[in-house]
Order: structure tokens, then sequence, then C-alpha cells
């Protein structure tokens, strides 16, 4: 676990400091609201699927202002949340059939938990979820529309949820055993740049068998590919929901403080290996990637048959997906990965 020094840092991050204020005036609905259109998926690029569908659906009522800017700001984030979500919903009713309790879903720093909140609606008692997050609005929006008695919110940042806290505070109960599925949404780089402390912390909250899955803004050594990515999302994607001087806002008040906690993909990848049997990046837009890892070899080929194929067009990908990133020589995933749908096996590529 980390340190007092570690923690101390953490603490005197840019999201508990200088972001604090930007953070409490987005999720308040006072700034950084899409003010060209409101974010709506392209169903099309998810093939019209049903459970794609029915969970955007259930989670567009509980948006709070915190969301509309989110997914106004991350190419095609909303359609990958839809995939996503569907296929962490028939994960967790997996796990629950198959230990006859409820699954357990904690999303790491995730604004308003909207997602959590979805899960715990369609779940309907089969999966409690919990969220955290420091920003108070996030905690009055979370209230607002809990949508269901079986999500939780905790006030705080992540790693005031120790040991010690899971185990005196009532409302924490349901989560003593840890959690079937942990996902962090682009908070350890708030924080700083040493994922393998960041790991080390949350590390034991994920049980056996269980996932970690990742949404992470990565850096790149070519700085000339990864601005030319930024170019992408704030001239092309960004301007179809804010107006120029809402974009132009935005970027100069936050994006260059929040490279300097960025790593490279090498670097998470190194840091994953050193916690995670398996690794798989299965979404790619831009410098955003998603990370899905386990220690567990159906799991991890269990939750990624469940995911529908990355939902973007290709200009905005830069990966060949499914990219194994962690893998075993005894037992490797690989030739066994596919997406749901497809007939066959997904072509994958490992990363060098």
């Amino acid at each position: 676990m980390a340190n007092a020094s570690t923690i101390d840092g953490w603490r005197q991050a840019p999201r508990l400091t200088s972001f604090s204020a930007f953070f409490d005036r987005i999720a308040g609905g006072l700034d950084g609201m899409p003010d060209v259109a409101v974010p709506r998926p392209d169903l099309s690029m998810l093939d019209f699927d049903v459970e794609c569908a029915v969970f955007f659906d259930t989670q567009k009522a509980l948006w709070g202002a915190f969301d509309s800017h989110y997914f106004a700001s991350i190419p095609f984030r909303l359609e990958e949340e839809c995939r996503l979500g569907a296929a962490t919903l028939s994960f967790a009713l997996n796990r629950w059939m198959s230990k006859s309790s409820p699954a357990t879903l904690y999303t790491l720093g995730a604004g308003t938990g909207c997602l959590a909140r979805t899960l715990g609606v369609l779940g309907g008692g089969r999966i409690k979820t919990l969220c955290c997050s420091p920003t108070t609005a996030n905690q009055t929006a979370f209230h607002g529309r809990r949508g269901s008695e079986h999500a939780h919110f905790f006030l705080g940042p992540f790693f005031e949820l120790d040991d010690a806290r899971y185990a005196s505070d009532d409302a924490l109960e349901p989560f003593r055993e840890g959690f079937d599925i942990l996902l962090e949404d682009t908070t350890f780089q708030m924080y700083g740049s040493d994922r393998v402390q960041q790991l080390d912390f949350i590390m034991p909250k994920i049980r056996d068998g269980g996932l970690l899955i990742q949404v992470q803004k990565l850096s790149h050594p070519d700085r000339d590919l990864y601005d030319a990515r930024e170019r992408q999302k704030d001239d092309v994607f960004k301007p179809r929901y804010f107006s120029r001087a809402n974009i132009s806002e935005k970027k100069s008040e936050i994006l260059d403080t929040m490279v300097d906690f960025q790593v490279d993909l090498e670097t998470t990848t190194n840091a994953l290996r050193s916690f995670f049997r398996y690794s798989v990046a299965t979404w790619n837009s831009g410098n955003f990637y998603t990370i899905v890892s386990s220690n567990s070899r159906s799991s991890i080929l269990a939750f990624i048959s469940l995911l529908k194929r990355p939902a973007l067009p290709p200009a905005y990908c830069y990966a060949e997906l499914p990219l194994v990133l962690v893998d075993t020589s005894s037992d490797p995933i690989g030739a066994a990965l596919r997406w749901r749908g497809d007939i066959g096996h997904a072509s994958y590529r490992t990363a060098a």
C-alpha cells in the first residue's frame, strides 16, 4: 500500500488543488457545457445493438451536467460507454449468477458515477455499485438522480477509501470483500505519473477473477503525433458540441497541466505487467484508450467476447484492436480473442 509521503503527494496534486474549482463549475453546470448540441450516440456504429441502446436509454435519464461535458469532449467516448456499459452489465450478471450473490463494481473517480448508477438500475439488486469523487457537486448530482438504492457514493478521492474506511463505514459494507469490476476513468493522471504505486493501492480490492478496466489518456513519445491527435479532437470532433470560444477557454485552463501526469503506452503496460497476467487494449480514439486487465484468463476472454466491435470512424483509431499488451507464454489469450457478434476470432496484435 502507498506510504504517507505518496498519499501526501496525491493530496497536493492538481485534482484537489488547481483543478478543484474547475471541476466544481463543470459538475455544477456553471461552465464547460456543450453550447452547440447535446451528445447522442450514433447507434449505427454499434449495429443498432439492442443491449447498447438499452444501456444508453437508461443512462441518459441519469445524466448530470458533468456527463454532457465529458461525452462532448472525447471523440466517440459516448459510443464506447454504451459498448462498455452493455458488456459490463452482462459480465456482472454472469458473476452474480455464478456465485449467487450480488456482483460489485467500483467506478474510481468517474464524475457523477453515471455508469455505476445505470448498472445499479439495470442490475435490480444483482449488482451493487460504488463511485467516488472529491467534488461536492458530483455528489449532489448523484443523489439528485441516484436511480437505485443499490448505487452508492463516497465523497472523497480514491486514496481515502482505504481498509480502515471500508471497515468503519457502514455504507461501504457491501464492498468490504472487494470488487468484481473496478473502473478507473482518467483519474490516475490527475494525481501523479507513478502508475505502479497507484495500481498497488487499488489491487487488493479486485476479487479473484475480477477485472480492472481503465479509460486512459496516454502521452506519446512523438509529441508531434500526440498534438496532431489533439487537433483532430479539438478542431474536428468537439465543434459538433462546443463553440470555438468554449473550446479555446477550456483548453487554455486545464489541458496543458493535464499532460504533466500522463504516461505513454509502454509505461502503463509495464506497470500493468507488475500486477496482471493479461492486459488488452480494446478501444482507441486519438490519445484515449480503454485497457482491460485481469489475472483470470477466462474472465478477460469472457468480458472481451461481450464487447461489440469498437464504434468509431477508422480515422480516429490509431491501434489495431484488440491489442494484447500483457500475456503469458504458457497460456496466451491472443488467438482466443473475439468480439461479440463476430464469426470466428478477432484479428489481434501484440504490443512490441
